[in-house]
């Protein structure tokens, strides 16, 4: 197996990432929850990954596997406020994680996504490094939620622990997560 290339994204790679993040994510139940319908899932899934790339790219916190074959974005502990506005069922997911999620200073990974075409290779968890890495030099913990429940496993494999679960609506269950 060789060795990712692991790279800061840049506005050049947004077409990639989005294309990354949208095949990733078409099975998973917060993008589901949040594009519930097929006809229009790829076209609203494009927009909330790209609005999630946008917000994080210029702070050098999203780095790219191969190109973007898999992407992590990250905000940082000194990241400004989100400035985008979710809107329905966006909305409803990110206020009922606010309200649960720790507010001291961390490391966040807002998306870890790997194209279904390069699964198998790791490419996702290498994407994690650096910002893991810089978080455990700047001694703070990583945060992270997740509605596949199959994630959690994956996730506790490289450090991280349930610290809260919560239902989002009626139907989306979600765990947040924290790596000391």
């Amino acid at each position: 197996m060789t060795t990712p290339l692991i790279e800061v994204a840049t506005p050049a790679h947004r077409a990639t990432v989005v294309a990354t993040v949208v095949a990733a994510f078409a099975a998973d139940p917060a993008f589901r929850f949040f594009c519930p319908d097929d006809a229009t899932y790829p076209r609203e899934a494009e927009a909330i990954a790209g609005g999630l790339f946008d917000a994080r790219v210029g702070h050098g916190t999203v780095w790219v596997a191969d190109g973007g074959a898999a992407v992590a974005m990250w905000d940082g502990p000194d990241a400004p406020p989100s400035s985008h506005a979710p809107t329905g069922r966006f909305a409803v997911y990110e206020h009922a994680v606010a309200a649960v999620m720790p507010t001291h200073r961390r490391w966040y990974l807002g998306v870890l996504a790997c194209h279904p075409a390069h699964r198998g290779r790791r490419l996702a968890r290498a994407t994690m490094g650096p910002a893991l890495r810089r978080a455990a030099g700047d001694g703070l913990p990583a945060l992270l939620e997740t509605s596949n429940p199959g994630n959690v496993e994956v996730y506790r494999r490289v450090g991280f622990d349930v610290i809260e679960h919560l239902t989002v609506g009626d139907e989306l269950p979600v765990w947040i997560m924290r790596r000391p």
